[in-house]
C-alpha cells in the first residue's frame, strides 16, 4: 500500500457517511510499514463492534466500514480472507452496508473475518509440510495472494453495488 494521510484515509470510505468518517478513530499512521501492508484494518477504539478496512483497488485507496455481530459463531469458524485452518485468533461475523443507494436502502454484505484483522500475519505464517517435498514457501506465497484477492473482492463487492 502507499502511505496515506489522515485526510486521504477518511475520504476513502465508500460506505460511511460524512459524520461516520469524522468520528472514526484512526490507527497511529506514523511508523506504519506501508510497503508491507496488503490492506489496513483496525477496530475503532471508541465504537465497540466497528471496524475498518482500507485496500488499494485500481491504484486508489478504498475503505469500508464494518460492524461486528454481537454474538460469535457457535463453532470454530474459518476466516474468509486468510482461509487459515489453524488460527491463533477468533473469527467473527462482520457486515458492511453497500456503497451508494443500495446501502442507503439497507442492503448489506457479511463475511467471517479474523476479529482484529490479523489475516496478513496469518497468511504469512509458514504452513506445515503436507507431504515429503512439499514446497512450503510456494504454499505461503499462494496463501498471501489468495488473501489479497479475497479482501479485494469483498471490498470491490461493497464499492460496486450500484
Amino acid at each position: 500500500m502507499h502511505a496515506l494521510t489522515e485526510k486521504q484515509l477518511r475520504s476513502s470510505f465508500v460506505n460511511a457517511s460524512q459524520r461516520e468518517r469524522t468520528v472514526m478513530s484512526l490507527p497511529a499512521l506514523d511508523g506504519l510499514e506501508w510497503d508491507s501492508l496488503d490492506y489496513l484494518g483496525w477496530r475503532d477504539a471508541k465504537l465497540a463492534g466497528v471496524g475498518y478496512v482500507v485496500v488499494e483497488l485500481d491504484g486508489r485507496p478504498v475503505g469500508i466500514q464494518l460492524r461486528r455481530a454481537e454474538s460469535k459463531p457457535n463453532s470454530r469458524a474459518q476466516c474468509s480472507w486468510c482461509e487459515d485452518v489453524t488460527l491463533p485468533n477468533d473469527v467473527v461475523f462482520y457486515s458492511a452496508k453497500r456503497a451508494g443507494k443500495s446501502g442507503r436502502n439497507g442492503n448489506t454484505v457479511g463475511t467471517l473475518v479474523c476479529e482484529a484483522f490479523e489475516c496478513q500475519v496469518n497468511a504469512r505464517r509458514t504452513p506445515p509440510p503436507a507431504y515429503l517435498g512439499y514446497d512450503v514457501e510456494a504454499a505461503r506465497r499462494r496463501r498471501i495472494e489468495a488473501m489479497r484477492v479475497n479482501v479485494a473482492n469483498f471490498v470491490r463487492d461493497i464499492r460496486d453495488s450500484d
